[in-house]
Order: structure tokens, then C-alpha cells, then sequence
């Protein structure tokens, strides 16, 4: 099964919809490049030849606008389906909507993962668990106790961020393109961060105070597109431990190029894609993250080659 041999369905879709069964769905724009139809029916293929209950559920996508959300996520809950995915542009713009948010979600400020309730939907966030255990796989590296410096003040840097503080990292360095976003991302990280040093740079100009060794995460949008440069130019960080970039596809951004050329360890955002939805799974199923991740890379990996 491949990415494309899943359809793409509209609000007009919706709108038409018959429950067939138990729907998982997810929501973003655009939305057809996404590996999580794959990677989640391959799970729930794989758990229903021990357990029936599954055998009816199926996982879908959804190309909503911004603009189409709100009626989307009513439609949605009118409709019962069981649990939501949310990617670009919808974490943020989803979390005034949800009746109830997980207390890891509610310090993102974002949901990834919706759970249908009678009162309307519950948000949590699995981003963070999915950065940790991607660090922790590809890199053998923990972000409790290490120096991290972050790229990007958008959505995805901000849950990056809180994950880095909860895990109590040594010190906070984030970077960003431009000043209004870091800072308003710096304000809302302040009283996250106790006495963890949190500080700030502009790509074009990193600080010279950046420890030694730090681990880069590359949480912008900078490599999606052929003709991107590298968020910041590794050359001008003291040497870092490694590099990691949340973007999958392409599997080798120019920052990794970057990487690979400096001899520095490196991965792609693969496994963070793979572990927070395993993540997302065990929060609408109660199967364990752990069982469902091996499927879900196996999925996406032979996805992504086209198989």
C-alpha cells in the first residue's frame, strides 16, 4: 500500500459521509503528501488479525482548508469518528475548539491527536513523545541534560521547545529567520523554563556563546522545497553533537547534506512521524506505542520507496 492509493476527501465529502465501521481521520492542507494513512492502516490490519474489534476500522484523510476547520471538526464529531489527526496549519488553530485539552497539550499551546467524547473532542499532543523517541532511535542522544539548539519559532519548534524544557535540557538556544515570532515564542517559554538557560539568535548571525557539542533540531519548514537553503549554515555553530531534522520527505534536506559533509551524525524526522503516531494509536486503541511503531516504520519506509 502507497501514500497516493488512499483518496483524498473534502468537506464536501464529509458532508456525504456514512459510517461504515470505526473512522480515525486526519486533517490538513495540503494533505496528500501524508504517510499517516499508510502507516496507521498497516498498524490496524496488523492488530486485527488478533483482535477483532479492529477489523473495522480504517484510517482516512482529509484536505480541509483553514478556513473549513471549525465546520469540519463539528461535522467530524456529528459524524462519531473515534479520533483525529491535525497537521499543518491545524495544531494551533484547532486548540480553541476542543472541549477539553490534555495537560501536555494545554503548555504547547497546539493538539495533534483528537479523541471523540460525548461533550466533543479531547486534544492531546504526541509531538513531543515523538522528538524524544526519534532522538533517542536515530541518535542514541537523550534531551534531558543536553545543550539544544533549536531552529524555528512556528508551531512545531514551540512543542519541540517544551519537550526540550520538560525534559530539563541544559540550556535552550533557539533560532529563528526573523525577531517578532522568536520573541513571542520566548515570551510564552519563560515560565516553562526555571532556571534552564533560554536564549535566543537570528540564523544569519548565531551567537558565539552556543556551547559546544549542542544538538540542532531543525523544526522549520526550510528543506520541504527543492532550492532551499539550510535554515542556518552549521559552519558558524561550534560543532555540534548532531543534527536533527523534523521534515522526512525529502529523506536528505540540505541541512543534513550539510551535516553529512561536516561528518556529523544526523537524521531525518522519519522516526519522530512514526512514534508520534504509534503515540496517536495507543491513545484511541490502548495499544502500547511500542507494539504499533515497528508496523508503522516498516509502512511508511516502503512507502516512501515507492513500493
Amino acid at each position: 500500500m502507497s501514500a497516493v492509493a488512499d483518496p483524498v476527501h473534502t468537506l464536501a465529502d464529509l458532508a456525504r459521509w456514512s459510517p461504515n465501521g470505526t473512522s480515525i481521520a486526519v486533517l490538513g492542507h495540503p494533505i496528500a503528501h501524508s504517510l499517516s494513512p499508510v502507516m496507521h492502516n498497516a498498524a490496524l490490519a496488523a492488530l486485527a488479525r488478533d483482535h477483532p474489534r479492529f477489523r473495522d476500522w480504517h484510517y482516512v484523510r482529509f484536505d480541509i482548508p483553514p478556513a473549513d476547520l471549525p465546520p469540519a471538526l463539528d461535522l467530524l464529531h456529528q459524524k462519531k469518528f473515534h479520533g483525529l489527526n491535525l497537521t499543518v496549519p491545524h495544531k494551533i488553530l484547532a486548540f480553541e475548539r476542543v472541549a477539553k485539552i490534555d495537560p501536555a497539550a494545554l503548555r504547547v499551546g497546539a493538539v495533534n491527536t483528537l479523541v471523540w467524547t460525548e461533550r466533543g473532542w479531547r486534544g492531546h499532543n504526541t509531538d513531543g513523545y515523538g522528538l524524544a523517541a526519534a532522538m533517542r532511535e536515530t541518535l542514541g542522544r537523550d534531551l534531558a541534560g543536553a545543550h539544544i539548539v533549536l531552529l524555528g519559532a512556528g508551531g512545531a519548534a514551540r512543542g519541540a521547545a517544551v519537550e526540550c524544557l520538560q525534559q530539563r535540557c541544559a540550556s535552550l538556544w533557539i533560532g529563528n529567520r526573523t525577531r517578532p515570532h522568536l520573541d513571542a515564542l520566548l515570551a510564552v517559554l519563560a515560565p516553562l523554563a526555571g532556571r534552564i538557560p533560554l536564549r535566543d539568535f537570528l540564523c544569519a548571525t548565531p551567537s558565539a556563546a552556543i556551547p559546544r557539542g549542542a544538538l540542532v533540531i531543525n523544526a522549520t519548514s526550510a528543506g520541504l522545497h527543492a532550492g532551499d537553503a539550510p535554515p542556518v549554515d552549521l559552519r558558524k555553530l561550534p560543532r555540534p553533537a548532531s543534527v536533527f531534522d523534523m521534515i522526512y520527505n525529502p529523506p536528505e534536506t540540505p541541512l543534513l547534506t550539510q551535516a553529512r559533509a561536516l561528518g556529523l551524525p544526523r537524521a531525518n524526522g522519519l522516526a519522530m512521524l512514526v512514534h508520534q503516531g504509534a503515540k496517536s494509536l495507543e491513545i484511541w486503541t490502548g495499544v502500547p506505542a511500542a507494539q504499533t511503531a515497528p508496523i508503522m516504520r516498516a509502512a511508511a519506509m516502503a512507502a516512501m520507496r515507492g513500493a
